[in-house]
């Protein structure tokens, strides 16, 4: 379905490209709930919560147009990111927060940078941007504490809602098939999240290793 949307974001087919969009997020939801099982982990439930959020931020600015619409997206992908820091808070010792700190300062400057190119352009829209901007980071940042797959998928959100933001904001910015640069971003962007998501839930439920396995090693 992913295949099907990026070439039709390619193609300039309009209907296409709408339809496949609105369908992406309830499938790799599916994927998640079917590779796993009950009793689910939290952090599995609420990235559950945050790919339901994402899919109203892909599908209810279509019932609408205009300033109504980007906000009614932006504020289903902010209940998203919410969604997605409350599950990978409590990864945040392992996160750059407290190991390699250095990375800390390339995701508050990429967002401080983000910002600094959208201000002029957001006018009366600027307070949204910047607490988006702000759950963003923060988003992709608790996302390295999890495992490299959620690093990478959080930090390809960033750079899509990035895109986005500076399509919608910064002026002169104009990016050739802008939408198919957004769209790969975002999907590779969730996809990876949620295989780093099933990676950490299957090592959390992994017997531990008995003597016997130690000792056969």
């Amino acid at each position: 379905m992913a295949v099907v949307h990026l070439v039709a974001q390619l193609a300039g087919a309009d209907a296409v490209a709408a339809t496949t969009q609105v369908l992406l997020m309830p499938l790799l939801a599916a994927v998640l709930w079917f590779e796993t099982s009950s009793p689910r982990h939290r952090l599995t439930t609420l990235v559950l919560v945050a790919l339901v959020l994402s899919w109203l931020g892909d599908s209810a600015p279509k019932l609408t147009d205009g300033d109504a619409a980007f906000l009614v997206m932006i504020g289903f992908f902010l209940l998203a990111q919410v969604a997605y820091i409350a599950a990978f808070l409590p990864f945040r010792n392992r996160s750059v927060l407290h190991v390699h700190r250095p990375l800390l300062l390339v995701y508050v400057g990429a967002v401080v940078a983000l910002v600094l190119a959208c201000a002029s352009g957001a006018a009366g829209m600027l307070v949204p941007v910047l607490v988006y901007g702000a759950c963003l980071g923060t988003m992709a940042v608790l996302a390295t504490g999890v495992n490299r797959l959620t690093a990478l998928g959080g930090a390809l959100f960033l750079v899509s809602d990035g895109l986005i933001a500076l399509g919608a904001f910064a002026s002169g910015f104009d990016l050739p098939v802008e939408g198919f640069w957004v769209m790969s971003t975002y999907v590779a962007g969730q996809v990876l999240l949620v295989l780093g998501v099933l990676r950490e839930q299957d090592a959390a439920d992994a017997p531990p290793a008995t003597p016997d396995a130690v000792r056969s090693r």
